[in-house]
């Protein structure tokens, strides 16, 4: 959400509702996705650790953690965000999944090398082109292998499809604001270009790489 300062129930009702958006637009393929590609670049170590920043209440680490089931790596994942509300829900989910843990925090309090690979789904548009490559660069710092950015295309389509979709399904303002809104602020493809431009600037041999997946998606994956 990238407003705070109401919270309480209202956010919580928000965080169940964004859970079913999410499904619907198949919002947990380009993180497993880019994940996947940095766990094979990483000669396909037997164990990983994931860090998920801005990760919500974390529900589509469940894809990561039937991803890890498949390919019999040992996964720790550690949900990071910076909401009450969003832990609380997180703990919830996933009280009896021994494999997650849950930390309420900020990107740039995280010390260095937390993780193997820190990702953020829908993350990275909530900052000004200005402020995103200092995240990248700190989510870079933060893993020891890379980052994986998962994001929205910004497109018509996809606008139109999330602003009739949250109509049909909720009536929470969170919601009716964000979901059309967060599309609004997505990336398109010179976007993402700038970003590895500006990105070396800060950190200088990262290489981002990005590919566009269904339902107006892109991953990008930054090796470390």
């Amino acid at each position: 959400m990238d407003d705070f300062s109401v919270g309480g129930a209202e956010l919580e009702e928000a965080l169940k509702h964004l859970r079913r958006l999410n499904r619907m637009f198949g919002a947990a393929m380009p993180v497993e996705y880019g994940v996947n590609r940095l766990w094979e670049q990483s000669g396909k170590p037997a164990s990983l650790s994931i860090l998920d920043i801005g990760a919500g209440s974390g529900e589509i680490n469940r894809s990561l953690l039937r991803w890890a089931d498949k390919k019999q790596i040992e996964l720790a994942i550690t949900l990071v965000d910076a909401t009450e509300e969003a832990c609380l829900e997180a703990n919830r989910l996933f009280a009896n999944e021994p494999r997650v843990t849950i930390m309420q925090a900020n990107l740039f309090d995280l010390p260095s090398e937390a993780a193997d690979i820190v990702t953020g789904s829908q993350f990275a548009h909530h900052f000004s082109d200005e402020e995103l490559p200092n995240a990248v660069a700190h989510m870079l710092k933060v893993s020891r292998k890379g980052a994986v950015l998962a994001d929205i295309h910004r497109h018509f389509i996809a606008w139109l499809a999330v602003w009739l979709s949250v109509r049909m399904i909720s009536k929470n303002r969170y919601i009716l604001h964000d979901g059309p809104l967060s599309v609004a602020k997505g990336f398109r493809a010179q976007d993402w270009r700038m970003l590895g431009s500006r990105l070396q600037k800060v950190v200088g041999q990262a290489e981002l790489k990005y590919s566009w997946r269904p339902l107006f998606r892109y991953s990008a994956v930054v090796k470390k």
